[in-house]
């Protein structure tokens, strides 16, 4: 295990998120594995930023996994539409966990948002609605 100390402002996250299974993949968003590997069974961090204004439509993954808001508030919410009213403002600190197949979706808004996502993989996105998929 590599070591790191870094506030969520020293930490570079410059690699594309469509190179890292078990992320939603919607453009404008980096990402870069902490540790393990969401591809393989065993445990896993990823860190996600997302840029502002972003939409992640509904989705789920195939392990469960738990986010812990780092920079930025993110809106989340569960269920197989999106529907804007049901999303819940997650500052700074704020959790959530995500149930294997569980669908859910969220957004960012007027800033950017880093997450850090711990699973046990193997990982991998499924859209509820396939035609939301990024390409």
């Amino acid at each position: 295990m590599a070591v790191y100390i870094a506030t969520p402002q020293e930490l570079s996250i410059t690699r594309s998120a469509s190179e890292t299974a078990g992320v939603s993949q919607v453009k404008g968003q980096s990402a870069t594995v902490l540790y393990g590997d969401p591809t393989k069974p065993g445990l896993y961090t990823v860190l996600l930023r997302l840029d502002p204004h972003k939409r992640i439509m509904p989705l789920s993954h195939s392990d469960s996994r738990f986010v812990t808001v780092l920079s930025g508030t993110f809106y989340v919410a569960f269920g197989d539409t999106y529907d804007e009213s049901q999303l819940k403002a997650l500052p700074s600190g704020g959790i959530y966990t995500e149930p294997a197949e569980a669908n859910h979706f969220g957004e960012t808004r007027d800033e950017p948002v880093l997450v850090a996502i711990t699973g046990y993989g193997p990982s991998g996105t499924t859209y509820a609605n396939p035609a939301d998929a990024p390409r």
